[in-house]
């Protein structure tokens, strides 16, 4: 085994601090496993890694490397819930499942700090979130968001006014904030590395640059790369916003969009301290919104951009930097060392789209830029799925999901549209 060559992910501030790690080889003509998995992401390893703790034999197959896509990119917050809001789950699925599917969302967040301990994963773990208000209608939605937690999911989390927040987030752009200590933030690909690893060690065979090129079904479904293929008793499709023709029936309930984060130059320790002084992650509550956190080597990590066209936004490291500016006045004149980007996969609905094709393909997308802790979460549930305990995937397939509008030729132009009056309405009021 060689030793992964960080330029062969994507490259970011992640891929330059992340601890190394084998790689795996090209999938080579025939294989069988029990289970077939395709995307070595935190999904896909997530699932491998449990049917592989309870004794079956799997196979992971990746087109790139192990975390290549958003899985190894993103902006590291781990948090409770998922893309859209519980009030939305509850409107589809009753508020009783709605409480049961919230409560995993924590267990999801809670599975992310078991992992790191078990297999000791160097993923650079903190304590710590706030969502935080930029105008007065937001204090209002987080003050009603936090009595739904509390009085529906009995879910304790903090309202800090201006002062306790500027305690802690000495920023002049907010007027409060909600925090929860439970969650959290990572170092994303080192995660997911370290999963891969653990999966590993478990039995699993992970297998890199093999591109899968189709999916053929039937009662051993297989997977067919440009050099080899592997069969199973049952497949795992977690290729998210990354995959486009394999199960075409799942492709137009999801819309790939870009989002971009970027690593500033190294502050200090005591520059850095003096910007979240908790050490927590934060996220505004805009449509277009801006999040960050600080990174184990005392950079500000911090990501406030979005393409719905998936085209890079032009002139992005100075925009991000004004934005930056907006939040921090004293990083005025900082530069980003490195920005990236990357494709996340969105629901119409925002909502998570789990479930399965037939008897033996299983499937989780639409995880809509709330993905490190459902993920894992995810690849739970499929795995008990898989192994016979199907009671919490069928709540998931119980939300309706409908395509996106437009078809492939229009959809994305009408969402780019629709995104424009969300970004002007958080301009103006």
């Amino acid at each position: 085994m060689t030793v992964r060559n960080p330029s062969a992910h994507v490259d970011s501030w992640y891929s330059r601090s992340a601890t190394p790690a084998p790689a795996h080889p090209r999938l080579e003509g025939r294989l069988t496993a029990d289970v077939v998995v395709l995307g070595a992401g935190l999904t896909g390893l997530s699932a491998a890694l449990e049917l592989a703790q309870a004794g079956l034999d799997v196979v992971v197959v990746e087109a790139n490397r192990v975390g290549w896509g958003a899985s190894g990119r993103n902006g590291g917050q781990v948090i409770f819930g998922y893309g859209c809001d519980q009030s939305k789950i509850a409107s589809l699925v009753g508020l009783d499942v709605s409480r049961q599917m919230f409560d995993w969302s924590v267990e999801g967040v809670d599975l992310v700090r078991e992992r790191i301990a078990r297999h000791d994963i160097d993923a650079h773990w903190r304590n710590g979130h706030a969502h935080v208000a930029i105008r007065p209608r937001h204090v209002h939605e987080l003050k009603a968001w936090q009595r739904d937690l509390v009085e529906n999911y009995a879910y304790p989390v903090q309202w800090w006014d201006r002062d306790q927040l500027q305690a802690q987030l000495p920023s002049p752009r907010y007027l409060g904030g909600l925090y929860d200590p439970r969650s959290g933030h990572l170092h994303p690909l080192n995660y997911t590395l370290g999963l891969a690893r653990a999966a590993v060690a478990a039995g699993v065979r992970i297998f890199e640059h093999s591109p899968v090129l189709s999916l053929a079904r039937g009662a051993r479904p297989r997977l067919l790369t440009a050099s080899g293929e592997v069969e199973g008793d049952f497949c795992v499709l977690a290729g998210n916003a990354l995959v486009h023709g394999i199960a075409p029936e799942l492709d137009d309930k999801i819309m790939p969009v870009g989002t971009y984060i970027g690593a500033t130059e190294p502050l200090g320790e005591d520059r850095a301290r003096s910007l979240i002084r908790n050490d927590m992650a934060v996220a505004d509550i805009n449509w277009a919104l801006d999040y960050f956190r600080l990174s184990a080597d005392h950079r500000l990590l911090f990501g406030g951009r979005a393409s719905y066209s998936t085209l890079p936004p032009p002139r992005l490291a100075a925009n991000m930097a004004r934005r930056m500016a907006r939040v921090f006045p004293q990083l005025h004149g900082v530069k980003f060392e490195t920005v990236w980007g990357g494709l996340i996969d969105i629901s119409l609905n925002r909502a998570p789209h789990w479930g399965r094709l037939g008897d033996n393909v299983y499937f989780a997308q639409g995880f809509s830029g709330h993905g490190v802790a459902a993920t894992g979460l995810a690849g739970r549930i499929l795995a008990e799925a898989i192994r016979g305990q199907a009671g919490r995937l069928d709540a998931f397939a119980n939300i309706p999901h409908h395509n996106f509008p437009g078809g492939r030729a229009l959809r994305t132009p009408m969402l780019v549209a629709a995104m424009a009056w969300f970004k002007l309405r958080d301009a103006l009021w």
